[in-house]
C-alpha cells in the first residue's frame, strides 16, 4: 500500500522523513567506512553507515542500494532518556491511518510509534514477523490458502485487552470492502479472505482465503482494536483523537493539536523500554524547519534541496544521511475539473510537461542524477521495473499542440491560448508551502504549459492545507508524492492508485478493464510474473492521462551528531518498521 504526502524536501519527521546520526562514543559502526575523515581533502567514495559528517566538503557519495544509513548502535551504546524534536509539515487531523482520511505519510509515521506493527523488514524489503507481536507465522494450507498466526502471549492493547484473533477479525471486516460505512485506503487482499477464526486458543489466528492472495504478508501489517470497529467510529471517531486505549506500541500520544504532537514511553509496553523519554513533532513550514535546525530547536530535518543542504553542511556536528527514496513524485490531474474531463487536454498537459526539467529543479545542487520515472509504484531499484509511460506521452510542445488541434481546439492568436466553443483551456496548479524549490517547479509548469497554449493559474496553499486540499478534491492539477508503506506495491498499490472505485484514486477516472488487470498480480505467487502483470496493468492505466510519474529522488536528512538508530527515511524498507524504542542519543 502507498501513503500520500506532499511533494517536498520532507522536513525531518514529516511523517516519514526523519533521519539520524552517530554520537559521542565513536563511529556509527557497520562495515561502510568512507575514505575521507571530514577535512575535504580526499574524496569520500562510500557513505558510512552513520552518514557524511558536515565537516566533509567534497562531493557527496551515492548510497548503496539495500543498505541502511541510520547510525546503527546496540542498545547498550544508547543513553537512557533525552528528547528528540522533529519538524512535521502537517499533523493530520484524522488519526485512523487505515482510512482514506488518515492515509498520509505523516500519520503513518505516528502509527510506527504508538500502534502495533507486526512485520519487520531488512533494507531490501524482506519481511520477518516482529517478535513483539508474532511468535510464529506459517502457511498451513495451500489449497485453499490458509495462514496461521501465533500472537505473542504478552501482546496487549493499552486498555488491557489481549491482542488476539478478534483484532485480526476486526481488521478484516473493516478493510475488506464487504461491510458498508467504512472508507479503507485499499481493500486489496482483504477482499479475498473467506474467514478469520480462532485457532487452538484465542492467541492463534487462522486466516482462510477464498482465492489465494500474494504476498499474504501485506495483510495485517497493522491491527484494528475490536472496540473501534463501529463504522461511524472508524470514519469520524479518530478526528483529533488518537485513542491511546486502542493502541499497542512502545510510545503513547501525550498531547496533540494542529501545531504539535508529543509522544512518551508507553507504561503498558511489554517490549524493550524506549530509550528516549520524549519525541516531539512540531508543525512548521519547510523554510522554518531548516532555520529551526540551524538554531538547535529541532534535531533533524530533510535537506533534499540545495539551499537546505548548504545550510546543514555549514554547521558543526551534523551528519548527512542519504539513500534512495521509497516514494515517487507524481503529477495528478483532477478529471472533475471541466477542462480536464477531455482526455485530449490531459494528454496535451502530459506532453507539454518536461519532467526532465522538473527533476533538474528538484535535484539542483544535490549531485543526484536519475532517469525520468516510468512508474508510480515500482522503483528502478527493483527487479522487473519498467518505464510504463505511453510512447506518445514524451515531452514535445509541438505534439501537445497537435493533440489539442486534433480534438477541435483552436489557438487564439491574441491571447496565445487554445480554446474551444469560446472557452480557453484554463487550469489551476496548486502547490504547498514556501519552499523555493516548489515555487520554482510551479513557475516552470506554468511556463511549459503556456508554451503549448495552455493557460495556468498558480494557487499557493499553506502546507497545513495539504490533506484537506487533496482528500477533498479541491484542486485541478498538483504534484504530490506516493510513499511506500510496504515492499509489495506491485501487488497491493496498483488498484489503490488506479482502481475506478478506489478512494485513493485522486484522478477520479478508471475502467473495469484496468480494475481487473490491477487485481491480477495479487493472484500470482511467483514475484517476477506478478511484477510483469503489474507492468501490463499500469501501462493501460497511464494511457488514461490522469496522472504521470516525475521522479524518485533521494532521501537526504540532516541530523545532530549522536542520534542513533533513527534513519527511518534513509534505511530503505527497514525504515518502514523502525523500532523507535531503540532511538536515542549515543553515549
Amino acid at each position: 500500500m502507498t501513503t500520500i504526502r506532499k511533494k517536498g524536501v520532507g522536513a525531518v519527521a514529516a511523517a516519514a522523513v526523519l533521519a539520524l546520526t552517530l554520537a559521542a562514543c565513536g563511529s556509527g559502526g557497520g562495515d561502510d567506512e568512507g575514505t575521507a575523515e571530514g577535512n575535504g581533502d580526499a574524496s569520500m567514495t562510500t557513505q558510512p553507515a552513520d552518514g557524511v559528517p558536515s565537516s566533509y566538503q567534497g562531493k557527496l557519495p551515492m548510497p548503496e542500494a539495500g543498505k541502511a544509513y541510520n547510525n546503527p548502535q546496540d542498545r547498550e551504546n544508547v543513553k537512557d532518556g533525552g528528547t528528540l524534536t522533529l519538524p512535521i509539515e502537517e499533523v493530520t487531523p484524522n488519526w485512523n491511518a487505515f482510512s482514506v482520511d488518515g492515509n498520509t505519510r505523516y500519520m503513518g509515521d505516528f502509527w510506527k510509534l504508538y500502534q502495533a506493527s507486526l512485520w519487520d523488514y531488512d533494507p531490501a524489503g524482506n519481511p520477518t514477523p516482529n517478535p513483539d507481536y508474532l511468535s510464529n507465522v506459517e502457511v498451513t494450507s495451500k489449497d485453499p490458502l490458509v495462514v496461521t498466526y501465533d500472537v505473542n502471549p504478552k501482546a496487549t492493547w493499552n486498555d488491557g485487552t489481549p491482542i488476539d484473533w478478534t483484532a485480526f477479525e476486526a481488521t478484516w471486516k473493516a478493510q475488506s470492502g464487504k461491510s458498508k460505512g467504512y472508507n479503507p485506503t485499499s481493500t486489496t487482499g482483504y477482499d479475498q479472505v473467506k474467514s478469520v477464526e480462532k485457532g487452538k486458543d484465542d492467541k492463534q489466528v487462522v486466516v482462510t482465503f477464498d482465492k489465494p492472495f500474494f504476498p499474504y504478508q501485506f495483510l495485517f501489517i497493522n491491527l484494528l482494536h475490536p472496540d473501534s470497529l463501529d463504522a461511524k467510529t472508524y470514519t469520524k471517531g479518530w478526528v483529533n483523537e488518537p485513542h491511546n486505549e486502542w493502541a499497542a506500541g512502545p510510545f503513547i500520544v501525550d498531547s496533540q493539536d494542529e501545531t504539535q504532537a508529543t509522544f512518551v514511553p508507553n507504561p503498558q509496553w511489554w517490549g524493550e523500554t524506549p530509550k528516549l523519554e520524549k519525541i516531539v513533532f512540531k508543525q512548521m513550514e519547510e523554510a522554518a524547519s531548516i532555520n529551526a535546525f540551524q538554531n538547535g530547536e529541532i534535531d533533524s530535518t530533510g535537506v533534499a534541496a540545495a539551499d537546505r543542504l548548504k545550510v546543514a553542511r555549514g554547521m558543526d556536528d551534523v551528519q548527512i544521511l542519504i539513500n534512495y527514496a521509497l516514494s515517487t513524485g507524481v503529477f495528478t490531474l483532477n478529471t472533475k475539473a471541466e477542462a480536464l474531463q477531455d482526455i485530449a487536454v490531459r494528454k496535451a498537459v502530459t506532453q507539454a510537461t518536461d519532467v526532465t526539467k522538473l527533476a533538474e529543479i528538484d535535484f539542483q545542487g544535490l549531485g543526484w542524477e536519475e532517469d525520468p520515472a516510468g512508474s508510480e509504484v515500482m522503483s528502478p531499484l527493483q527487479d522487473g521495473y519498467e518505464n510504463n509511460m505511453p510512447a506518445d506521452a514524451a515531452y514535445s510542445v509541438e505534439n501537445a499542440k497537435a493533440t489539442l488541434e486534433g480534438a477541435g481546439y483552436t489557438l487564439n492568436e491574441s491571447s496565445g491560448y487554445y480554446e474551444k466553443d469560446g472557452k480557453p483551456v484554463h487550469l489551476k496548479y496548486t502547490f504547498f508551502g514556501d519552499s523555493p524549490t516548489q515555487t520554482a517547479m510551479a513557475n516552470a509548469v506554468q511556463a511549459m504549459l503556456k508554451a503549448a497554449g495552455i493557460e495556468v493559474e498558480l494557487d499557493n496553499q499553506d502546507s497545513s492545507k495539504f490533506s484537506d486540499t487533496v482528500l477533498g478534491g479541491k484542486y485541478e492539477m498538483l504534484i504530490m508524492a506516493w510513499s511506500s508503506s510496504d515492499p509489495y506495491g506491485y501487488s497491493t498499490s496498483g488498484y489503490q492508485l488506479y482502481g475506478s472505485d478506489s478512494d485513493s484514486n485522486f484522478t477520479y477516472i478508471g475502467s473495469k478493464e484496468i480494475d481487473e488487470l490491477m487485481k491480477k498480480p495479487g493472484t500470482i505467487e511467483d514475484i517476477p510474473t506478478a511484477i510483469a502483470a503489474f507492468n501490463e496493468a499500469e501501462k493501460k492505466a497511464l494511457e488514461q492521462y490522469g496522472t504521470f510519474p516525475i521522479d524518485f529522488g533521494p532521501e537526504m536528512t540532516a541530523v545532530k551528531k549522536g542520534l542513533a538508530n533513527f534513519g527511518w527515511r534513509t534505511s530503505g524498507f527497514q525504515g518502514l518498521a523502525p523500532h523507535p524504542e531503540n532511538w536515542g542519543w549515543q553515549k
